[in-house]
């Protein structure tokens, strides 16, 4: 319960953040074009805080936190006196009107740099993409990719920790190839490595794009082997103690260790177990009841223990950071790369080569919003900055309901001298309606389903 209520606190903040930012963007340029802003809302519905600012613009926080709005002076939707004629968004030039439709998902652009921009400086630790071992007949194992290498670059692009090679490899979905360069531990030099990937078999919603291609990443060694319990937990109240090494599970060897452990104890939510133990050399077997803790929706069992496990080498971490001027153009590169492959991932969606079954919705949103605030700040920052990118490509896309939908239309002012005839405009909002119903059902029958499985 708790997880469920961290979760949507922290989609609530972030969504509030973005929305802000966005109606924002609006809101100034409209400002600075002369146009006349009656209400900056935050939020849908009622109102559970308002102020009306002595130029009579109305500011809003509104109780349904998925959006917002800048309702603008326009002579198509108000009466208007004859004094604010010329305030009005209708009355604006076409560049001016595109300036201010424009300025919403720029604001997330420029965001996303701001929030990158602060991660850089604060540090992000992180780990270098070191390979662990190559699955057997995998793609990796055919191009002969060593195990115990670090892979410094994918795609032509350099890659510093595993985020950096995802993101690589996800941009390829769809090549006949992939270039992949490693460097043993004992070597200064990088060897390059042909994946084959046309008939590359990628499921983003079952597994890593790392492990579909048969790369698994280095991981210290975690013991089959107790080392913290927790205070209060079910663990401590059975009698399981630190340094009990852990042997069956109701009488079924844990022939994988930890992982085994941990996969089966999951399976009993509130149910006695039998666990089997060997302490001081000798085999105990000890009744234990799993806390039925919520996991995204399951119920999971939880057992309040930690393995023993080996620390990370000092040489695979690291500290990604940068002075004051430099993580400049460094949180610039990085939206862009976020950018260019979002809009990537949309015409792979388009023509089929990534499934809409990796759409997601406002409840893997809120996921990722948790876990990532759970994490800490920065890495939170990270999240918003990749949730605002999202937001703003998403509000740049060619549906009439959306910004790029206006946009379009007054393209085509542009081009033809003339503006699209309202009746049109009108079917335009309704299609546009109901794709973006479509899109947003898809995202979250998606979520359902993750949730389910």
């Amino acid at each position: 319960m708790f997880e469920f209520f961290w979760n949507l606190a922290s989609f609530v903040i972030a969504l509030g953040i973005l929305v802000t930012v966005h109606e924002y963007g609006h809101f100034w340029v409209a400002r600075k074009n002369g146009v006349k802003v009656e209400r900056f809302s935050v939020g849908f519905g009622k109102a559970l805080w308002r102020k009306t600012a002595a130029d009579g613009t109305e500011y809003v926080v509104a109780m349904i936190p998925l959006g917002g709005y800048v309702k603008m002076l326009d002579e198509r939707v108000d009466d208007v006196s004859a004094q604010d004629k010329d305030k009005t968004f209708n009355s604006k030039s076409v560049y001016q009107r595109i300036a201010i439709i424009a300025a919403g998902p720029f604001a997330n652009f420029a965001f996303a740099i701001f929030a990158f921009y602060l991660m850089f400086l604060i540090g992000v630790p992180s780990i270098k993409p070191i390979i662990g071992d190559i699955i057997p007949d995998s793609i990796a194992a055919i191009a002969q990719v060593p195990n115990d290498a670090e892979i410094v670059e994918v795609a032509g692009k350099e890659t510093r920790n595993w985020q950096d090679v995802n993101m690589a490899l996800v941009g390829e979905i769809g090549s006949d190839s992939i270039i992949i360069k490693a460097k043993a531990n004992d070597s200064q030099y990088a060897k390059s490595y042909e994946l084959k990937t046309k008939d590359w078999q990628f499921s983003p919603e079952k597994q890593s794009s790392l492990t579909s291609l048969g790369i698994t990443p280095y991981r210290p060694k975690v013991y089959n082997e107790l080392a913290l319990i927790g205070k209060d937990s079910p663990a401590e109240q059975s009698g399981l103690l630190a340094g009990d090494k852990l042997i069956a599970i109701n009488n079924e060897p844990l022939e994988a260790g930890w992982l085994d452990f941990s996969k089966k104890i999951k399976l009993y939510p509130n149910q006695k177990v039998d666990i089997t133990i060997e302490r001081a050399g000798k085999l105990h077997d000890i009744m234990v009841t799993p806390e039925g803790v919520d996991q995204n929706g399951k119920l999971i069992g939880y057992l309040g223990v930690s393995p023993k496990a080996d620390s990370w080498p000092q040489a695979y971490q690291i500290e990604i950071s940068y002075g004051l001027f430099s993580a400049i153009g460094e949180s610039v590169n990085r939206t862009w790369n976020l950018v260019t492959l979002s809009f990537d991932m949309i015409g792979k969606l388009i023509t089929g080569d990534v499934s809409v079954k990796n759409l997601s919705g406002p409840i893997a949103i809120a996921q990722g919003a948790g876990d990532s605030a759970g994490y800490g700040f920065v890495y939170f920052l990270g999240f918003l900055a990749l949730i605002s990118i999202n937001l703003g490509i998403i509000n740049l896309l060619p549906l009439p309901i959306l910004d790029g939908g206006h946009l379009l239309y007054y393209l085509i002012e542009l081009l033809t001298g003339k503006p699209v005839p309202e009746n049109i405009q009108e079917a335009g909002f309704k299609f546009g309606a109901l794709a973006l119903l479509l899109l947003m059902g898809i995202a979250l029958f998606n979520d359902f389903s993750r949730v389910l499985n």
